[in-house]
């Protein structure tokens, strides 16, 4: 596994765990929203640039849902 690969496992599990956290806490938004990122950048380093374009539009919408999550309320 090269070094490329292994980064795109390391964003896809940490977006996938943070999604199924969401519900506990704000800040496991934020993280799905930086997950995402992590996603994109994946996407266009392997030069899919469809997939990197709609995981920076999934950061866009993530990171919007967490600026509108009041900051004591669960998800």
């Amino acid at each position: 596994m090269d070094s490329l690969t292994a980064f795109g496992l390391f964003a896809v599990t940490f977006m996938l765990i943070c999604y199924m956290l969401e519900s506990r806490s704000h800040w496991w938004q934020l993280g799905f929203a930086l997950g995402c990122l992590l996603g994109s950048a994946y996407g266009f380093l392997q030069g899919a640039w469809p997939f990197g374009a709609v995981e920076l539009i999934w950061f866009v919408v993530a990171l919007h849902r967490w600026w509108k999550t009041p900051r004591g309320e669960p998800a």
